[in-house]
Parts: structure tokens; sequence; C-alpha cells
């Protein structure tokens, strides 16, 4: 297990991880840059923070916790993540969705080892995450569960049905936390489908639930400390973010908040690293 990062040094470790989100997906012309840095400092926290037990030289350890990204579209900041963790090389994921490149659109477990689910058809990768907990369970291990599911996801009706299950078979070994950014593929999802509160929603199937500022490191690490001492049920963590946090001003600029499934062009990527350096 890496050495936990204290909280400072997980900002700088953010901030990294959405260079290489930026670099990465500009080097494609495609992909979810918006999408991935709004999860970014969750992911980070995960990775680096103390959380999750994993080791790069052994992906398929048996003992390792899981994380399943359900919003397989941001995988540019699973791949970065990854990538400062050791399990490749920065100059890897510089090949996203290249032909024939394993750094896939989407996440693919058949082909990245350290990745646990072949995800992007939203909804699934909660009951994925279920069938994890269980299975950890039934081999008597202890290790942990996380999911990070899109709030647009959140409508479908797959994602309640797994969260009933989880609740019934207790699974404390479960962690879903929310990227609730606000937004999805056609617009705002208060205008597509507005789930209003929430946090509220879960909590009345039988999930503890925190709600935080997905985009302040302090809260994050604490809502996962919580998480990891709560024996009796399975915890969800919704976490309101912005989509493109850390260089929203350049994305203003553009009149689009949502910049959804579009890369930024060369010339925006240059100002979104100069921003993003001005804070390291």
């Amino acid at each position: 297990m890496p050495k936990a990062l204290n909280l400072e040094e997980l900002k700088s470790k953010a901030n990294d991880i959405r260079k290489l989100i930026v670099r990465c997906t500009t080097a494609a012309g495609s992909g979810h840059p918006s999408s991935s840095l709004s999860a970014t400092d969750v992911v980070t926290a995960l990775y680096f923070g103390g959380f999750m037990k994993y080791n790069p030289q052994q992906p398929r350890d048996p003992d390792r916790d899981r994380f399943i990204l359900s919003k397989g579209h941001a995988c540019p900041v699973l791949y970065s993540a990854m990538a400062e963790a050791g399990y490749f090389s920065v100059d890897d994921i510089m090949t996203l969705r290249k032909l024939g490149s394993p750094w896939e659109g989407h996440p693919n477990m058949r082909r990245l080892p350290g990745i646990e689910a072949s995800t992007g058809s939203l909804g699934q990768g909660l009951s994925i995450g279920i069938g994890h907990a269980l299975a950890g369970r039934l081999d008597k291990k202890s290790y942990h569960v996380y999911v990070m599911l899109g709030d647009g996801e959140t409508g479908e009706g797959q994602v309640w049905e797994a969260f009933a299950a989880a609740e019934k078979y207790r699974l404390n070994n479960l962690t879903a936390i929310v990227d609730r950014n606000g937004y999805q593929q056609t617009g705002a999802t208060k205008d597509v489908l507005d789930m209003g509160d929430l946090a509220g929603k879960i909590a009345s199937f039988g999930w503890n639930v925190q709600t935080i500022n997905g985009n302040k490191m302090d809260e994050v690490v604490h809502a996962l400390e919580k998480a990891r001492a709560v024996k009796d049920q399975p915890t969800a963590i919704v976490a309101n973010t912005k989509k493109g946090f850390g260089i929203l001003p350049v994305l203003e600029t553009t009149g689009d908040l949502n910049y959804h499934g579009k890369p930024l062009s060369k010339e925006l990527a240059e100002k979104a690293l100069a921003l993003l350096s001005q804070t390291n």
C-alpha cells in the first residue's frame, strides 16, 4: 500500500493529474476532460490518501481494494492516477484513444491490468461493485470496494436496484461516490431529469450518506475516513463538484460550461496548463 500523502501533497498531486488529463485528451483530439476534472480530487484521495490497498506490480492481488469507475467516459482521470501510481508510464496515456492503444476511450479490463471493470455503458458500475463486495465476503477477504457514479446515470433504474440490493446484503465493504457535477451529455441534470434530494433518496434505501464539496480535498479525505468507520451498512458520498474544476476560467471563455465529450484545442490547453501551473 503506497504511503499516504498529507493534505497539501494530495492537492499538489491532484493538480498534476489535472495537467495529465488536459494533455492526454488534447493529444487524442477527443475524450472527456471536463467530466474527468470534476472527479479528480476524489480519485486522487483514493489512490494517494492511504485509503486503497494496491500494488501496481501485482494488479490482481486478491487482497487489493477495488475502484470501479462507473462513469467510464471519465477514464482520463483514472489513467492519469494510475500512471502517477506506477501502473504504467505517463507517456503511455498520451496514446489515449489512438488506434490499437489499450488506453481506450472507456476502461477495458481485458487490455489494462489494474482496471477492475469495463465500463461506459452507464448505470452498471454499482451492480458490478456489489458483485465484488459479495465475493469479498464469500472469500473472507477484507478488501473494500469503491464505485464512482456520475449524477446523470443515477436516473437509471438499475442504479436504484443496486442501492436496494446493497442494503439488503448489508455491504459495509462498499462505498458509492456520486460525482455530482450537475451535467450530463445533453445538458444540465436538473433540466434532463432532476433527481432533487439525491442524498435523501439514497438514505431512504438504507445507506449511510454524506454530502460534501467534492472539490475540497479536506472534505473528501474526511468523508472517506468516515466511510471506512461504518460497520453495519453501505456508505454513499454525494460529492458536489464542478465540471472542469481547475480550469473553469478557461472553459468560461468558450461559453460552454458543460464541455461534454470534447477536448481542449491546443491553444486552450496551453492556457489551462498555465492556469494549473499557477496553483502548484
